[in-house]
């Protein structure tokens, strides 16, 4: 059933709060909404996707001793460490023993803040034989070169298996980076990334819909998935991503770094704003909001 979609076509920052529209899936929603509300926005929080973590699928890589079998893990996300700390739990520790060679473990950005001392205390009683690694540039690509030449070493990669949706090329694209940099990939589906069904978007159209002074007209992504999962539901309703353009010429789309705006305009959404800075959210934050006084000074 198509819906009626109403022309807010004025942008006004002058006497109401904007509204930033996030579609994040629940685990990084507090973290986004804080940030925004620190700049005086008012966040909408419609999830799109959702990740959860399925750790049984890593038992039989970190029952020691075969973790010894690799050299390094990378972790390409957030809900891929929680998945491993959540399957450590549950086995003997510590995972690897004392002595051996150099263990590396790989992060982006503020993910990296989940490697402390008690998570790194479950894989080895030597700190000294940990070493952690935090790519200057907070992308795939860039974990995969942090990494070094592998010289055929193994390297466990905990990634998504994602479930109602297309599969972006981010993940293959990163284990393809490790084999080219002379490393042997071990993909293991450590948590799902699911569609939230068509529901989810409707928040969104309750908002479009409201016609008020306070409109929408900022929108951030921070992943491709997310900008699917939004696609899939508007086209429950009868809508089509030029529609809502046509219809919200003045909205702005900001995308979490260049890996999510390629993603997205993959898809055929058109990106406004892209965070130079992505290590974490308050990047994509902090561009959105120049972007938004800019755009309200014109007025």
């Amino acid at each position: 059933m198509a819906v009626p979609i109403p022309n807010l076509t004025t942008l006004s920052t002058a006497t109401v709060k904007p509204t930033v529209i996030f579609t994040t899936p629940p685990n990084y929603a507090a973290r986004l909404s804080g940030l925004l509300t620190l700049k005086g926005h008012n966040p909408l929080w419609c999830p799109t996707i959702t990740t959860s973590p399925t750790p049984q699928s890593l038992l039989p890589h970190l029952s020691p001793p075969s973790l010894s079998l690799f050299s390094a893990v990378a972790f390409p996300s957030r809900a891929s460490i929680t998945s491993f700390s959540l399957a450590a739990t549950s086995l003997p520790k510590p995972l690897l023993p004392s002595q051996g060679p150099t263990f590396i473990l790989a992060a982006l950005g503020k993910d990296s803040e989940l490697i402390d001392t008690p998570f790194i205390s479950q894989i080895c009683s030597n700190s000294q034989r940990i070493k952690i690694i935090v790519p200057p540039i907070a992308t795939p690509n860039s974990l995969a070169l942090s990494l070094g030449e592998g010289y055929g070493r193994k390297v466990l990669c905990p990634v998504p298996k994602v479930v109602g949706l297309n599969e972006p090329p981010v993940v293959p694209d990163f284990l393809q980076d490790l084999k080219s940099g002379g490393w042997l990939p071990v993909r293991v589906d450590a948590y799902e990334t699911r569609w939230l069904g068509p529901d989810c978007v409707k928040r969104v159209m309750d908002k479009w819909q409201e016609e008020k002074e306070d409109q929408v007209y900022a929108i951030v992504f921070t992943s491709s998935g997310e900008v699917e999962g939004l696609l899939k539901s508007l086209k429950e309703f009868g809508w089509d991503w030029g529609m809502v353009r046509r219809r919200l010429p003045r909205l702005v789309v900001a995308a979490h770094g260049p890996v999510t705006a390629a993603g997205a305009e993959r898809l055929g959404v058109d990106v406004d704003v892209v965070s130079s800075d992505f290590g974490s959210f308050q990047g994509v934050v902090d561009a959105l909001d120049v972007h938004l006084k800019a755009l309200a000074e014109e007025i």
